[in-house]
């Protein structure tokens, strides 16, 4: 059966994620990481997109990205940054073979049925995934670390990260947004602590 056709948009907000192939934990390694931020950021110099949240995890990755009116679209943008790490990583390593799993999955956070509400418990999930993984003990010490941009002003992560609008829409100062979006952060945990008990 083939796989339906990707919907292809601009000026909306993806979650991307892609899996190592045979789910290896390829992205465990020091080296896939930095093969992985590098192409990221050679996207970002090439392609015009906004990069809302970025976390690595054994076997997979999660990005969240906006798309930009009249600029890539997000199956270039993911091809791009795919190939590059996969490239990046066979050349130096010397390893043969694809990298990846299959084509990347997304879905678009303004199609949901509260957008807003959808994003913020989105960005503490992934956030929270290299915690689950036992990768690191709390979001905020995350290789990447993007979180920390949506808590910190003026924070600069491992990869340029633009803040997403919706964030903004939580309070009338940078700090009254963080203390509305610890409260996601809060739910997330007390969600995770019924899951693990």
């Amino acid at each position: 059966m083939p796989k339906p056709l990707r919907k292809i948009m601009q000026e909306v907000t993806y979650h991307c994620f892609s899996r190592c192939q045979g789910l290896n934990q390829l992205l465990m390694d020091r080296f896939a990481k930095k093969c992985f931020i590098e192409a990221v950021k050679m996207c970002q110099e090439k392609y015009k997109f906004e990069l809302n949240a970025a976390e690595i995890v054994r076997e997979h990755f999660h990005l969240v990205i906006r798309t930009i009116e009249d600029a890539e679209t997000i199956s270039s943008i993911m091809q791009y940054i795919k190939a590059r790490t996969a490239e990046k990583y066979n050349r130096a390593t010397g390893r043969v073979g694809p990298f990846w799993n299959e084509r990347f999955g997304c879905t678009i956070v303004e199609e949901s049925e509260d957008p807003e509400q959808y994003l913020f418990n989105l960005l503490w999930y992934i956030g929270f995934n290299p915690v689950k993984k036992g990768e690191s003990r709390d979001p905020r010490e995350n290789y990447i670390g993007f979180i920390r941009c949506y808590l910190k002003e003026g924070f600069e992560a491992a990869i340029k990260i633009t803040i997403h609008h919706y964030f903004y829409r939580l309070g009338n100062s940078f700090s009254e947004c963080v203390m509305r979006f610890l409260v996601y952060e809060d739910a997330y945990r007390k969600r995770m602590a019924l899951y693990f008990c």
